[in-house]
């Protein structure tokens, strides 16, 4: 689906409609041809399948009648933004699934309960990272004071980015789940963390890991993104 924006004629489009896509990056505005994504079935998208299909059933199965009203009185609470940037109100049933999902295929503790703050988590803005072809390994810089940490049931969960050429200036996936930094009562984990790749990496590679940030209450940040170059 394709959202527009209407002015004196159109002054923003971002999406597919028939055989084109409209997108934008720090030049503006493009449009190219539509290509319709392979789907190769593979064992990752089946468990992301097989989570959304299990809570959708666990919204209506098992969360309770006042837990469901927690989360729709949070999704009206809460502003988000769409493609285009502009502020739109998602669903309780939204938020739950956008919570959950990463917490059902990695077999986490789920939320049921919707959460009583009204705010997304911030982002980590000493979100940064290295990486190195010898150990196949990222060194994760986060803020290791953030209250999430010392929390149980809290992560980072950290996705990475499929490895590009070095003049390689955007980047908008595809992603793949790498790992998830726990937070803990005691003895929580100090920056930087270590991440091993889930790709082969090269030298001189351009490497990208988004992360966010998620709260034992179930609250998920929007994402937040960093990048480097590969080491020897």
């Amino acid at each position: 689906m394709a959202l527009v924006k209407y002015g004196g004629g159109i002054i923003q489009m971002s999406g597919s409609i028939a055989g084109n896509t409209y997108a934008r990056n720090r030049y503006g505005n493009y449009i190219r041809a539509k290509t319709k994504p392979v789907n190769p079935n593979t064992d990752r998208q089946a468990a992301v399948r097989a989570a959304i299909a299990t809570l959708t059933a666990r919204w209506s199965q098992v969360v309770t009648d006042v837990q469901r009203t927690a989360w729709n009185l949070y999704a009206n609470s809460v502003n988000m933004k769409n493609k285009l940037g502009e502020v739109v109100k998602l669903s309780g049933f939204n938020h739950y699934i956008r919570s959950n999902a990463i917490l059902q295929v990695q077999a986490m503790t789920l939320v049921d309960a919707g959460p009583t703050i009204f705010e997304l988590p911030e982002q980590d803005p000493a979100f940064a990272i290295t990486a190195s072809a010898g150990t196949q390994k990222f060194a994760v810089v986060f803020d290791d004071t953030a209250a999430w940490v010392d929390l149980a049931d809290s992560y980072l969960h950290l996705y990475q980015g499929q490895p590009q050429n070095a003049q390689r200036n955007f980047f908008a996936g595809p992603w793949r789940y790498c790992d998830s930094i726990v937070g803990a009562d005691a003895d929580p984990e100090t920056s930087p963390y270590e991440a091993t790749s889930v790709f082969v990496i090269t030298e001189t590679q351009r490497l990208s890991m988004y992360g966010r940030i998620q709260l034992v209450d179930g609250r998920l940040s929007e994402p937040f993104s960093t990048s480097c170059f590969c080491a020897a």
